[in-house]
């Protein structure tokens, strides 16, 4: 360096000098806030994410177990027009039919069946609605006819038209009733 060069002959290279350092300083700081605020933000998403991973997981292990629970529901519906055709088969069936030698066969395995029929609703979770007598739940019973009656409370189910039915805690159909109102 020349002799006119030295800072410290020249106050006004001195100046552009510590002033050229304040700048890089600051554009050092203003790079480095930036970078945490990058990281802070990155931070965030791999917490976001996290969640959303995890509460995607949580849905699909409940979806499996509402699947594995309720995968004989359209099954079940199915079955139970049948279990319904055998009940009015049995009833049906005269009470001195039941004692003639002939039917007493018959009789004894349609009833084998349907026991049969209630063995396997139960072991899947299947159970007969309770109606009689009740008040009418809109969750449980389909209220069909409104029956005048003295007797019972209005809202009661005075009859069951066709047996409800429950899969584990799910309706699988509705209790068709006749429900009392106030006589005329």
């Amino acid at each position: 360096m020349s002799e006119d060069t030295k800072p410290q002959d020249n106050p006004a290279a001195a100046e552009d000098t510590t002033h050229s350092a304040e700048a890089a300083g600051e554009t050092l700081e203003a790079a480095l806030d930036a970078l945490r605020n990058d990281l802070e933000a990155a931070r965030q998403d791999v917490l976001y994410a996290k969640a959303e991973t995890q509460n995607v997981r949580r849905r699909l292990e409940k979806d499996i177990a509402d699947a594995r629970a309720y995968a004989a529901t359209a099954f079940a519906r199915d079955i139970l027009s049948v279990a319904d055709n055998l009940s009015r088969a049995l009833e049906a069936i005269p009470a001195d039919m039941r004692e003639d030698d002939k039917f007493k066969n018959l009789v004894a395995g349609l009833e084998a069946t349907g026991r049969e029929i209630e063995k396997v609703f139960a072991s899947h979770g299947i159970t007969r609605i309770a109606a009689m007598g009740l008040p009418l739940d809109p969750n449980q019973h389909q209220a069909m006819i409104e029956v005048p009656s003295a007797d019972a409370e209005p809202g009661t189910v005075l009859q069951e038209l066709q047996a409800g039915y429950m899969i584990k805690d799910r309706l699988l159909r509705p209790a068709m009733v006749a429900v009392a109102k106030k006589p005329d």
